[in-house]
């Protein structure tokens, strides 16, 4: 019962205040002259040491090894880079009477992000899901999304896109890709080292962001770009993200049954399948929009903690679900024997 109480600490996200804390420092004390050139630098070593790091961690065994639940993994890759992108665009028609164009934009992008790796398995873990396959579908999709984020971006947002152009395809493989691969390569003789020392790394992640964040938002408040944004705008693009979350959830969730999925799989499914990676998603961000990251960034970072939050509370009803052994009423939640994968306690 002592794992029931723990959603209730997540759905304010002290990072979030840290992120929101950044984005009132770019606003009150912008980088300016030389100064915005050295944050420029420091944020894109930021960028290539963020994905060494995810390129060190990610187990290429664990990685092989969920292959063999293919069918869920395949159905979460689906959600992420096909269903969420289709209703990205499908909300260009509420241009201009909910969201300004720069908005949509940003919202589009966030439609284009991998899915979440650690929330997601928290909640999976907490919910009684198949947390192997949710950490296999988290790091598929982390590592699919280094080379589908910024093709989808290059096809669907092209040259309004707020600076995208082929120089941030370039920009993409020499800082994200590379690096990535380069942690990969060096895993063998680093990983034990990454692994021992997972806290003090995991600061230097969120260091990392948040030097990003402030680097995109003071070179937006440099450029007067907060004049885009209204209170009524910003309360559109908040109706808009709760929408775009609700209708994900209740296709992962509904959309997995129908799929034959068992109750494990489906509670996977809908939780790494109906979130966005922040922690992704920044980094991309900056390098994809440069000057223009600010407005890019602000739909993810509200849609982030709005996921947050509403999965907090889906996780503590899937958490007193009856089991199918448990209670009457389990047969739309029994795993077939094709999809039965492998079952957590």
């Amino acid at each position: 019962m002592r794992r029931l109480r723990r959603p209730s600490r997540l759905p304010i996200d002290p990072y979030i205040v840290l992120l929101l804390g950044t984005v009132g420092l770019a606003a009150l004390f912008p980088a300016r002259g030389a100064a915005a050139d050295v944050f420029s630098g420091a944020s894109t070593a930021a960028i290539a040491l963020l994905f060494f790091l995810y390129g060190a961690r990610l187990s290429t065994r664990e990685a092989l090894d969920g292959l063999r639940h293919w069918r869920l993994h395949v159905t979460v890759l689906a959600c992420t880079f096909l269903i969420f992108p289709v209703l990205g665009l499908a909300a260009r028609g509420l241009v201009p009477v909910l969201l300004t164009h720069p908005l949509y934009q940003g919202l589009l992008f966030l439609t284009l992000v991998p899915s979440t790796v650690q929330s997601s398995i928290a909640f999976t873990s907490i919910a009684r899901g198949n947390v192997p396959a949710a950490i296999c579908a988290g790091s598929f999709s982390s590592l699919v999304g280094i080379v589908v984020t910024p093709l989808l971006a290059a096809v669907l947002l092209g040259s309004s896109g707020g600076g995208f152009s082929a120089d941030s395809l370039v920009g993409i493989v020499l800082q994200l890709l590379v690096p990535f691969l380069a942690g990969q390569v060096l895993r063998r003789w680093i990983g034990g080292f990454v692994t021992r020392h997972k806290k003090v790394l995991g600061y230097v992640d969120r260091g990392s962001i948040l030097l990003v964040v402030y680097t995109a938002f003071s070179e937006g408040v440099a450029q007067g770009i907060w004049h885009q944004v209204s209170p009524l705008r910003l309360g559109g693009l908040l109706v808009v993200e709760a929408v775009l979350l609700a209708v994900m959830l209740l296709l992962t969730w509904y959309g997995a049954k129908a799929l034959r999925f068992g109750r494990e799989d489906r509670i996977t499914i809908q939780f790494a399948g109906s979130k966005k990676s922040l922690a992704a998603g920044l980094p991309m961000a900056g390098v994809l929009f440069g000057a223009h990251a600010s407005l890019a960034v602000l739909p993810l970072m509200l849609f982030h903690q709005m996921q947050l939050m509403v999965c907090a509370v889906i996780t503590r009803r899937r958490a007193r679900d009856p089991l199918p052994e448990q209670g009457p009423g389990g047969s739309s939640a029994d795993p077939s024997p094709v999809d039965a994968g492998p079952r957590s306690r």
